[in-house]
């Protein structure tokens, strides 16, 4: 039991790694866009995009053993990321109606980033895995 749980602490410590750089990606494309005077549902569309293709990349790469083909890897991938996509301009479009929030784009963008980061790990590692835990 113990052995299985270091397993999934470590996964999710490479998925979190491979998130890191996709976020990173998508963080900045971002606030540059909104820099740019994009409205910030806009940016997010476009940069969360960018950062999906990024990720999807790596975790095929380093974080996930692909079970299946490829094309159907990046098929629920992305539509599991489109969920994610879905909750993270929810959030961003909620919090942006409060001045605080719209004031402070990366503070936003960074509270929507968190609170998705949970619901993309466990889906993505089923579309990579077949497995939820």
């Amino acid at each position: 039991m113990r052995e299985k749980l270091w397993k999934l602490f470590l996964l999710k410590a490479k998925f979190a790694a491979s998130g890191a750089v996709a976020t990173s990606i998508d963080y900045f494309l971002y606030l540059f866009l909104v820099w740019r005077s994009m409205a910030p549902v806009s940016a997010n569309l476009i940069s969360y995009s960018c950062g999906m293709v990024a990720n999807f990349l790596m975790q095929k790469r380093f974080v996930f053993k692909l079970q299946g083909s490829s094309g159907r890897a990046f098929l629920l991938s992305a539509l599991v990321s489109l969920g994610g996509l879905g909750l993270s301009t929810g959030i961003i479009y909620g919090l942006t109606q409060i001045p605080f929030f719209n004031e402070q784009q990366y503070v936003t963008k960074l509270v929507a980033t968190g609170l998705v980061f949970f619901y993309n790990f466990y889906f993505k590692r089923y579309v990579f895995e077949r497995k939820f835990i």
